[in-house]
């Protein structure tokens, strides 16, 4: 579904992602692990041309999608929820859902308004509050729904358990699960391996901005001398 092969992305003269090199197939979750600083953030915004690779090619189900402007590949069906959030302070929940809402597409769930206040009880209690009054978490869950009002058939999550309350880092795990049940596929960057652990089928471990891991969780948790490795504070 989503594949990116030997991309090279620079901020200015820094060489951030070098010949990166990973697949996410359809309908699984994918964790992008690694400590701070790693390369995940630009893995994610490379993917989406909001930071365009100097070389390399992404493909979103079978078709390049380098140099395309984001807008064009939001259209394609790949939904991105920045760490940032961004999502309009002054206008209310309900309102930010709509903001986001594109038509149905093939081979992709639908989602209304109704199935996301069912998947996120606590902004259904405050669908008529302006953004501004939500929490962290809130805003992060906001966030999320409104990318799936795209109806998109894969999830680009930039750090989706960052900064939240334990409590909300549960939900979003079981957000997470939700839509791959849906069948929709996954890529999350994390710092949190117990969330990634609880969420995740496969792995992917960036070190200096290159793959050094690429497997099961099942394998990664057999495997501590990796984790102490890459993945230790």
């Amino acid at each position: 579904m989503l594949e990116v092969e030997r991309i090279n992305s620079f901020y200015g003269k820094a060489h951030v992602l070098r010949d990166l090199s990973f697949s996410a197939p359809g309908g699984q979750v994918v964790a992008l692990l690694g400590r701070n600083g790693a390369g995940k953030t630009t893995t994610i915004k490379s993917i989406m041309q909001l930071v365009r690779p100097a070389s390399g090619t992404v493909r979103f189900d079978g078709t390049p999608i380098t140099g395309l402007p984001p807008h064009r590949i939001a259209k394609m069906g790949l939904g991105y929820v920045p760490e940032e959030r961004r999502i309009f302070t002054d206008l209310t929940v309900a309102e930010n859902l709509l903001v986001g809402r594109q038509p149905p597409r093939a081979g992709a769930p639908t989602w209304t308004e109704d199935m996301l206040f069912d998947l996120f009880p606590n902004l259904a209690e405050r669908r008529n509050n302006r953004g501004k009054a939500l929490s962290g978490g809130e805003q992060q869950m906001l966030t999320i729904a409104r990318t799936l009002m795209g109806n998109p058939s894969v999830v680009l999550l930039d750090e989706p358990s960052e900064g939240v309350a334990p409590v909300i880092v549960e939900q979003m795990a079981r957000v997470i699960q939700q839509l791959k049940s849906e069948g929709l596929t996954v890529l999350l960057s994390e710092q949190n391996l117990h969330f990634a652990q609880a969420v995740a089928d496969r792995a992917v471990i960036i070190e200096s901005g290159a793959q050094v891991y690429h497997g099961t969780l099942e394998d990664l948790k057999a495997h501590p001398e990796i984790r102490e490795a890459y993945l230790a504070a």
